[in-house]
């Protein structure tokens, strides 16, 4: 079995290439090392694939790759590379918004049409729901409504999968809720959070803190993802949830109890684009992928608090052996 995973060097698709890997799987991935974030960070999240005899790197711009060349065994394509973010899509960033997630996504579904691929998975968000007025959100139900331009290029990379399902290809588009857990990306909560529990810097709280997410463990939206990938016939759209709501004031109270200690908050405004609430129905995923979360909230901030601790002892060491 072949895939390409675009976005393979990020947290969810790092992830993702160890368990492609794991189940035998061939796999090239493709990331272009976007400066949202520090490289070195990256790299580090495949650091333990580098050297797999079934995995190849492929640095390239997703709207620029050598698709042909890619292609060529006709793999499942898991497209997870975009630009993320809900803050830094207004204003002048929005043009990059249009690139990686947009324009991007366009030429990819192009080439494995031209390719003859007959599957692409494609992450898309539950930003695409914006604040909807009833919960939980369901698929072909709710409205989709984004509050931000990033929720924006999310709900239009929708419906360009369905213009290019019009033929033999099959393009399945997960809405991710909040996926959170080991090498998350460093502007995130849950990551700044850990961060704050083990170095004792000051958490910055946006409004107040009663905004609520459905939170969902990396290796279940893997699973989910995987599932995708080889399900006969896969669901248009899906919701992938943990199925554990949680607000921020029960997060915090979480990674305190967790790490055993206060943490040190600072309280700010509302951020532009936030929604006050989400919450997914899981049940077509249930039905059509067979997937159920497995990972509690408390467990999963567990093993994120543990690979932060981890990852400032390494550098501690890193440190004092150089020192000598």
């Amino acid at each position: 079995m072949h895939a390409v995973v675009t976005g393979a060097a990020g947290f969810i698709g790092s992830h993702l290439v160890e368990r492609l890997l794991g189940d035998g799987w061939d796999v090239v991935g493709v990331d272009a090392f976007t400066p949202y974030y520090d490289r070195a960070a990256k790299e580090a999240n495949l650091a333990g694939v580098r050297s797999h005899a079934r995995f190849d790197l492929v640095e390239a711009d997703v709207a620029a790759a050598p698709w042909a060349q890619l292609l060529r065994h006709r793999p499942t394509v898991f497209h997870l590379a975009a630009q993320p973010g809900v803050r830094g899509s207004f204003g002048d960033g929005f043009a990059d918004y249009v690139r990686h997630n947009l324009i991007a996504t366009q030429h990819l579904l192009e080439a494995a049409t031209e390719a003859g691929c007959a599957r692409v998975v494609v992450a898309s968000s539950s930003s695409v729901y914006g604040d909807a007025e009833a919960h939980p959100y369901v698929e072909d139900v709710t409205p989709t409504r984004p509050r931000s331009p990033y929720g924006a290029t999310k709900r239009a990379t929708e419906d360009l999968c369905d213009i290019y399902t019009a033929g033999p290809l099959a393009v399945s588009c997960l809405r991710y809720f909040t996926v959170y857990g080991p090498r998350q990306r460093p502007d995130m909560a849950m990551r700044r959070l850990c961060e704050s529990a083990v170095t004792g810097a000051t958490f910055t709280l946006h409004g107040d803190g009663g905004q609520s997410r459905d939170f969902t463990f990396v290796t279940d939206a893997v699973d989910a993802t995987v599932r995708a990938g080889t399900t006969a016939t896969p669901p248009r759209v899906v919701n992938v949830g943990g199925g554990e709501e949680a607000t921020m004031h029960e997060v915090v109270a979480t990674v305190e109890r967790l790490a055993g200690a206060p943490l040190p908050l600072v309280r700010t405004g509302d951020q532009r684009g936030d929604v006050r609430r989400t919450a997914a129905d899981t049940t077509l995923a249930r039905r059509t992928l067979g997937w159920a979360p497995t990972v509690a909230l408390a467990d999963g901030l567990a093993a994120e608090l543990a690979w932060v601790r981890a990852r400032h002892d390494e550098r501690a060491t890193a440190l004092v052996g150089s020192d000598r």
